[in-house]
């Protein structure tokens, strides 16, 4: 019988990703993660969530994630399927990790590299949306460790202080959210 992780890695073979140039026109598809090992870039999407009282959801990935495995970041973040509207991937994704839906705008987006540890690479063109909730959550435990909100005052200082225990791609998408939070009126 295949272990866990062999499992995980078998799904991540077989989960295609849209290649993008940096203009994001798509050039093609490649499995998951052949993507990571060859640093291809490809169109990803970035959820956060702000809850009435204007804290941001913050979810820790969980400890099987091929990368960046139990540390912080925004509510949710993946690729869109070939052929897959983006807002309707971020919609899906958000209700596969955390069990709720809720409206979503995009409100940016941004190319960055990190290469990890492990060797893999992302390489993506990010879309990030936002969308306001504060009901049940119900975390999928294969992709959430934990969950929690904070203020962004209080984010911004841990990321300062303890800046190692966050995502590289949410290190540059929270001052982009900053900014767009502290224009925006519309949350």
């Amino acid at each position: 019988m295949p272990t866990t992780l062999a499992c995980i890695t078998y799904f991540y073979r077989m989960e295609k990703v849209i290649l993008v140039n940096e203009m994001d026109q798509e050039v093609g598809a490649m499995e998951k993660m052949q993507a990571h090992e060859e640093a291809a870039m490809h169109r990803a999407f970035s959820v956060f969530i702000f809850n009435t009282k204007g804290e941001m959801l913050l979810q820790q990935r969980a400890l099987r994630k091929y990368h960046s495995a139990g540390l912080w970041t925004n509510a949710c973040c993946s690729h869109p399927r070939p052929g897959e509207d983006i807002q309707k991937a971020a919609e899906r994704r958000l209700r596969e990790e955390l069990g709720f839906t809720t409206p979503l705008s995009k409100i940016f987006e941004f190319t960055y590299k990190a290469t990890f540890d492990n060797g893999l690479t992302e390489n993506e063109f990010d879309h990030v949306f936002i969308g306001r909730y504060s009901g049940k959550i119900e975390p999928n435990k294969d992709e959430v460790s934990d969950y929690c909100f904070k203020t962004m005052n209080e984010i911004a200082a841990t990321l300062k202080s303890h800046p190692h225990k966050y995502t590289a791609w949410f290190h540059i998408a929270f001052d982009k959210v900053m900014y767009w939070w502290s224009q925006s009126h519309n949350l």
